[in-house]
């Protein structure tokens, strides 16, 4: 098991504790200070079953600044995510080959079904 942590972030933080309280086998990826490649942000979206522009946080103002309203490819939005790691949604918790936003958290605990 793997989650993708912005420890900032409040979601991030009780996804986290859930976790914590179900396994303690898993392993935190601190997205922001080890950036994901457009490889991974791939991966990641096929195993999220989700396109690209779902996985935006599109309320941040990099995005609102720079790309609100433009119409971008998937592999644009994916490139501006590897670029912006700030623009991953989280956390992202990856079991086997299913992964879940959890927002809110509990949606990880369909993980441990």
């Amino acid at each position: 098991m793997k989650i993708y942590h912005n420890p900032r972030c409040s979601k991030s933080r009780q996804t986290l504790a859930l976790i914590e309280g179900k396994t303690n086998e898993f392993e935190i990826v601190e997205y922001l200070k080890n950036p994901l490649t457009n490889k991974e942000i791939t991966v990641l979206l096929s195993q999220l079953n989700i396109k690209a522009i779902e996985l935006v946080r599109t309320q941040e103002t990099i995005w609102k600044e720079n790309y609100k309203g433009k119409e971008l490819t998937e592999t644009e939005t994916i490139n501006t995510m590897a670029k912006n790691p700030k623009l991953i949604e989280r956390p992202i918790v990856v079991k086997d080959n299913k992964a879940i936003i959890g927002r809110p958290p509990e949606n990880v605990l369909s993980l441990f079904a």
